[in-house]
């Protein structure tokens, strides 16, 4: 049977009908991961008729090369070794790229151990196929054909863009329990002042959201926020919260860390003159870490930048009559609230990160809007024509001895020692 060879546009339009469901959200699972892991459960045929089973986090590539490009992001890239054998796909081409980018002292060896594992390539690829591309494309040494054309730039004025990003940094041990430790930064491009920053266990989107909410209390509501393609920066709810305070995000081209180089050099900073020279033993708590961090923000927003010749609170005070301050804090509050949608069940119950949530029986059979902080779930409601109506946790056995008003089933379960409908 004659090979068949497809085109680049078959390709897009092959990758586009696997990732459709999550961008026009019609899939039926519990969440878009959960999507990807259902359909890459058994090989899929491509357009050239091959069969290849593809790890869920590809797909989840594709969709922000979709959201950031259109369909010209799923086109595979044009192959510089055209005409010949290879046995590395465009996603692990891809892949390889960024992590020299991100982590430029990984060898060879080390790189195919990370694409084997997490399913760019399949282990009966040779490690000596990655050592080969590598080296083709030059990629051991700093003379990198590709390099972009960059130029220094500045923000105009205080507030016009922020740049966010997360920084490693030690473990402590607290409660007998040693644990990494990750640093949220934000800091304004035209004067280098840290507007937020903040030490967690564990980085997550909602960790920032905390530090941006903190920083947009403090110093103002930025017009543009710079950050990367992570899935701490690239989120529905982060997209929401931006439309609600009018800022525009904006996200580094993918394999491009360099792009955000203010506050990649602010993070080497804050190792040279602090957590190279900190007793990490000595850190009792993470509590105690972030007391030894505003510490350091304060030194560091006080201390002359060697590239602006002044202190960031100096340039700070120059330069802030673009500021847009919040209405109120309970503007804020409101805008920052994390959003979905849920249908309310014949129980009057819904579900939220598998748990479940008494709603008011009015409700039942309605889609609703519902508003919540993950780590103040207690505060959840639902908004509907601008009232608010509280949610609170289901709780089974305490439903059982409530008694029912329902006039086409009127049993009181208290009485009759029944259970409630599960």
């Amino acid at each position: 049977m004659p090979k068949i060879y497809a085109s680049d546009m078959d390709v897009a339009h092959f990758r586009f009908a696997l990732i459709a469901p999550v961008i026009q959200n019609t899939f039926f699972e519990s969440s878009a991961a959960a999507y990807f892991r259902k359909v890459t459960e058994k090989p899929l045929t491509l357009p050239d008729g091959s069969t290849f089973t593809y790890n869920p986090k590809t797909l989840e590539k594709w969709t922000q090369y979709y959201k950031h490009k259109g369909m010209d992001g799923l086109m595979p890239r044009t192959r510089c070794d055209k005409g010949s054998s290879r046995a590395l796909n465009d996603t692990a081409i891809e892949e390889i790229f960024r992590l020299k980018v991100e982590f430029p002292r990984l060898n060879a060896t080390q790189i195919y151990f990370r694409l084997v594992k997490e399913g760019f390539i399949p282990s009966t690829v040779s490690v000596a196929s990655v050592q080969r591309f590598i080296k083709k494309h030059d990629l051991k040494s700093a003379r990198n054909p590709n390099v972009k054309d960059r130029k220094a730039f500045e923000a105009p004025y205080f507030g016009s863009l922020w740049q966010a990003d997360t920084c490693y940094l030690p473990y402590i041990t607290e409660d007998g329990q040693s644990r990494r430790t990750y640093l949220i930064m934000i800091i304004d491009d035209h004067s280098r002042l840290i507007v937020g920053a903040k030490l967690f266990y564990a980085d997550t989107a909602y960790h920032f959201q905390q530090v941006l909410k903190q920083a947009v209390a403090a110093y103002g509501i930025p017009h543009k926020l710079y950050v990367d393609n992570g899935s701490v920066y690239v989120n529905k709810q982060l997209e929401l919260i931006g439309g609600s305070i009018g800022t525009l995000k904006l996200q580094t081209p993918v394999r491009d860390g360099s792009s955000k180089g203010k506050i990649e050099r602010a993070f080497r900073t804050l190792r040279e003159r602090w957590i190279n020279g900190l007793d990490v033993e000595s850190v009792s708590s993470l509590d105690h870490f972030n007391d030894l961090l505003a510490d350091y923000v304060r030194s560091y927003n006080t201390t002359v930048h060697s590239s602006i010749k002044d202190t960031p609170i100096n340039r700070f005070i120059a330069s802030n009559a673009h500021i847009k301050s919040p209405k109120s804090s309970g503007w804020l509050d409101e805008c920052f609230h994390n959003r979905v949608s849920r249908k309310v069940n014949n129980d009057s119950c819904v579900s939220i990160d598998k748990v479940l949530y008494d709603a008011p029986q009015q409700f039942i059979g309605m889609k609703v809007d519902i508003r919540f902080l993950p780590d103040r779930m207690d505060e959840a409601f639902i908004l509907f024509e601008d009232v608010h109506y509280p949610l609170k946790t289901t709780d089974k056995v305490a439903n059982s001895m409530t008694k029912r008003n329902n006039s086409f089933n009127p049993l009181d379960y208290s009485k009759r020692g029944g259970t409630a409908h599960v």
